[in-house]
């Protein structure tokens, strides 16, 4: 633990258990790999000679067919998202992830019985509600348990749960692909199961978000799962410290918002701001078109003429694990600012020579070698940035009073966005319709390009402040460029004028309650 606190710069003076903070937000983002395995699996199975050959009676999936399977998992994430906070913001954050285990458990056992199309939509629609309350949740979680000097990288760690769940899918689909039974879809289906049940058991021992107890007027509990979440007793001066940090935030927030979901969208407390900025990051993370990748990577390798499309699919799974962890490394180093900005380069640059390549050499040795080199450069600039780093901040720019009602509609937005590209992408591609081929990254390089101009503008410098200071921030900083600048006061329950074009620092200290 030692070096994680000197890697992230914690306090010295900072008190708890290092190792136990770190375990907890570690073992919620567990529930990313349902999320990465669920949505990784599909690509393989419907490649699959078996599957071809008994889900169709043609032999092949047409592109209506690949779209409404591939893509209605995302239609079914999108209403679980939006639901999500009727759990969270009711029954707790705990309770909201061992719900979404139970319904993401019953979509996958439909998935498992299948033989036919029918079951299997129907049984991606149950677990991808499943999945999308997870999603709404395990930033949320993470977030609000973690201590500010690992908060980021904690957070980060849900994606890197994500990139481990598509890399299992790929390597338990090359193992079963070949069978000439029903075991060649159903074992894949089946071991998502196991990743339920290990999420399931897993939430029934963790503690409550103190921050929901807060909410909820349960200040003792509140006490008892804060003094849990850093392994100190409840008297200790730290633990009274945050907690009274805690509820003087949310009483200001109380103040002068109510948390409705109309309020996620009301300018007050610069909320409408806030959620804006939070829907953009997640839309403009699909629109990189890292799920056309890992939706129809197998089938877009297997049209290019590349041998073993299953191998190279594994390869791009294995380079989006291991790039994931320079990213949860540095976002407490280099700040969300700065790797959204590289990795915005580093993917725009990737994808356009994908495309000029692929349509300049089409079908060519060299075209295919470009093709899966450039694109593991583009995977790897993903992975160390937007994949985490658009769930980090999603999971701490917003107020507590509508947090949980916030995050879920950001996720729903990234779910949103994720169902159209899904549904549209075979389109694009497919030798019938667009016949894009290799041209459609010229779609999805010229959205990276946005993405930089985006975060330029609109992205906040979070690093190294708590979720209280985060509040200050927006409240005091209206421009994200100088948002770097900005020195928090001394007290969570004042506003102080730090953030200033001109880095003049703390002026006038306005008193919130």
């Amino acid at each position: 633990m030692g070096i994680l606190q000197t890697l992230f710069h914690a306090e010295e003076d900072i008190q708890g258990s290092k190792s136990r903070a770190v375990f907890i937000g570690l073992f919620v983002a567990f529930g990313g790999i349902l999320f990465g395995y669920g949505t990784g699996t599909i690509s393989g199975v419907l490649a699959m000679d078996y599957v071809k050959e008994h889900f169709t009676s043609r032999g092949h999936f047409t592109a209506n067919e690949t779209s409404l399977i591939t893509a209605i998992l995302s239609a079914g994430t999108f209403c679980g998202a939006i639901l999500a906070p009727l759990a969270s913001d009711t029954l707790g954050r705990r309770l909201g992830l061992i719900i979404s285990s139970i319904i993401f458990s019953v979509g996958v056992i439909l998935q498992i019985a299948s033989s036919g199309q029918g079951l299997l939509v129907a049984g991606r629609v149950i677990a991808g509600a499943g999945v999308g309350i997870l999603s709404a949740i395990v930033p949320l979680y993470q977030a609000e348990a973690s201590p500010k000097w690992i908060r980021g990288a904690v957070t980060s760690c849900y994606q890197w749960a994500i990139t481990i769940g598509l890399l299992l899918a790929a390597c338990v689909n090359q193992g079963t692909h070949a069978r000439n039974d029903s075991g060649s879809y159903r074992i894949p289906i089946a071991i998502q199961l196991l990743w339920a049940l290990i999420l399931f058991v897993g939430m029934l021992i963790l503690p409550e978000s103190p921050r929901f107890f807060v909410m909820k007027g349960k200040i003792p509990e509140a006490s008892k799962a804060l003094a849990k979440l850093r392994g100190l007793p409840q008297e200790h001066e730290s633990i009274e410290a945050e907690l009274e940090e805690i509820i003087v935030n949310y009483n200001y927030e109380s103040s002068v918002s109510s948390s409705s979901i109309f309020d996620c969208f009301k300018p007050t407390n610069h909320q409408l701001k806030r959620i804006l900025i939070g829907i953009a990051i997640q839309g403009l993370q699909q629109l990189t078109g890292i799920n056309f990748i890992f939706y129809y990577g197998t089938q877009f390798f297997q049209n290019s003429g590349i041998k073993d499309p299953f191998i190279i699919q594994l390869i791009m799974n294995v380079v989006n694990v291991v790039m994931t962890i320079p990213g949860i490394a540095l976002v407490e180093i280099a700040g969300r600012r700065n790797l959204l900005l590289w990795g915005a380069v580093g993917m725009c640059v990737s994808e356009l020579i994908v495309a000029s390549v692929g349509t300049a050499l089409p079908n060519s040795f060299s075209a295919n070698k470009t093709l899966i080199a450039f694109s593991c450069t583009f995977i790897a600039s993903f992975a160390s940035t937007w994949g985490p780093l658009a769930w980090v901040v999603v999971g701490e720019i917003f107020p507590l009073t509508v947090r949980a009602k916030s995050v879920a509609v950001c996720a729903a937005s990234n779910w949103l966005f994720n169902f159209a590209i899904a549904y549209a992408t075979p389109y694009l591609v497919d030798s019938e319709h667009a016949n894009l081929q290799s041209k459609v990254f010229f779609i999805w390089g010229g959205c990276t390009f946005l993405c930089f101009v985006f975060v330029y503008f609109f992205i906040y410098e979070t690093k190294g402040l708590t979720l209280e200071q985060i509040d200050e921030l927006f409240e005091t900083c209206p421009s994200a460029r100088h948002s770097k600048k900005f020195v928090p006061s001394t007290s969570s329950a004042n506003h102080s004028d730090t953030c200033s074009d001109a880095g003049k620092g703390v002026v006038e200290v306005v008193e919130k309650v």
